[in-house]
């Protein structure tokens, strides 16, 4: 086969879950509790299970009347937490299940995704890398579950930024991404053995300056493609 260009579309990493509900168990209320208390300040203070008035429900370990070590957190929407817990807040290692099916399984700050983990996504997509503040940012892998393609590179406020590579089946694109786009210099690598070199240009041909930027590929020559 000859080396021919193809019409690529640049996936979004756009999910329900990146919204989800999984702040709002930092507000301490006083609901009912059973369990271990402070011998002298009367606290809620070891092991312990609270039902707030709005019926979520929290299972654990309590420091000084905040939730503080390893528990369990079911919202009544249907939304979990289990991992640990700092002064009231999601912080260090745990996992969120989300009311339309996803989970992330990682390391939390301040009640936000920060760190290194996993997010399973409810149409089966995944990413696994770096978070920062509840979004992607830093290093990180996006698999698309319906065509098996994915994304490997920089990311940074939950969209595709920097260096990277978006791979399909038949072929593979390498070079910088802005703002979830690709711009700037790069190259097509296909599979029956040759690349293209070139450069995403701005398409200053839009409709209105209210529509979002879109950008262009200006591709070279053709030529067989460089083992790596």
């Amino acid at each position: 086969l000859g080396c021919q260009a193809a019409t690529v579309i640049f996936p979004s990493t756009r999910t329900m879950s990146d919204n989800g509900s999984e702040d709002g168990d930092h507000m301490l209320s006083v609901g009912t509790y059973e369990g271990e208390r402070h011998p002298d300040t009367k606290e809620r203070h070891g092991f312990g299970k609270a039902v707030l008035p709005n019926g979520d429900v929290y299972e654990g370990e309590y420091h000084h009347n905040k939730r503080h070590g390893t528990g369990t957190y079911r919202f009544k929407n249907g939304a979990k937490y289990t991992g640990s817990y700092v002064n009231n807040l999601k912080h260090g290692h745990g996992v969120f299940y989300y009311p339309d099916g996803s989970h992330y399984d990682g390391e939390w700050s301040e009640d936000a995704r920060s760190g290194v983990g996993t997010h399973t996504y409810a149409n089966g997509d995944t990413y696994s890398g770096h978070w920062a503040a509840g979004a992607r940012d830093g290093e990180g892998i996006y698999t698309y579950a319906s065509s098996g393609s994915r994304y490997a590179g920089q990311w940074a406020k939950g969209k595709r930024h920097g260096q990277g590579e978006l791979i399909h089946a038949n072929f593979k694109f390498t070079g910088f991404f802005n703002e979830d786009q690709p711009l700037g210099s790069g190259t097509y690598a296909f599979s029956h053995g040759c690349q293209q070199g070139g450069e995403y240009l701005v398409d200053e041909r839009r409709e209105s300056d209210e529509l979002p930027t879109k950008v262009r590929w200006h591709g070279q020559g053709f030529a067989p493609a460089v083992s790596s």
